[in-house]
């Protein structure tokens, strides 16, 4: 069982995904939501952001939502997509194997753990937890989500493996304190939090 190839993130499937507007599951609103969401979290918690990656950065959506929020952060795109690389000017790499000179303050992954194998999210759950000494913002879509009937399955990429969702759980619990919303607090990080505000161990 292998991870799906870098090879299918080309300019159709952005154009499938994210720029037509009948078949697109990227709404830019949303994610302005999200990321005020996010933000205001890490504010509340006093998390001090300077450095952002966003691994899997599609076409950046979140890279102005950083510079409005934290306009003092650097912002550090990684990709797989050889076609956004030459088109955005991203770094490429995965988050399997990406590496840094340090970690960051905030690492976000979105929409991109549900492409692994199950071998290759095992080690992207544990670079995740290495790439990051303050907070992580993880969003993925679990087999949870499709029992459930919450996923629109004719807008969602069927190459998706449905990893459930204690999966991405346990490998984040390693290296993280989940927070909720899909933000998880690095154990590294010497940011105080009350025991409510974060799940139970």
């Amino acid at each position: 069982m292998k991870s799906v190839d870098a090879t299918a993130f080309d300019a159709s499937y952005y154009q499938r995904y994210y720029f037509d507007q009948k078949t697109k599951v990227a709404d830019p609103r949303h994610v302005e939501r999200l990321g005020a969401f996010v933000c205001a979290y890490l504010k509340y918690l006093r998390v001090p952001v300077q450095r952002v990656l966003d691994v899997g950065c599609g076409i950046g959506l979140w890279r102005d939502i950083m510079a409005r929020h934290f306009p003092q952060a650097t912002y550090h795109g990684v990709e797989v997509s050889e076609y956004l690389c030459e088109r955005y000017g991203w770094e490429r790499g995965s988050v399997v194997d990406y590496r840094a000179s340090r970690p960051f303050d905030l690492v976000i992954c979105q929409g991109v753990l549900a492409y692994l194998s199950p071998a290759d999210l095992k080690r992207a759950l544990a670079n995740l937890g290495a790439l990051s000494q303050g907070a992580a913002y993880v969003e993925v879509v679990a087999r949870e989500d499709y029992e459930r009937d919450i996923v629109d399955e004719t807008l969602t990429d069927p190459q998706l493996f449905r990893h459930g969702a204690e999966v991405y759980r346990r490998g984040l619990a390693r290296h993280f304190m989940q927070m909720g919303g899909g933000l998880w607090l690095s154990r590294r990080s010497d940011v105080p939090v009350f025991a409510l505000e974060c799940a139970a161990e």
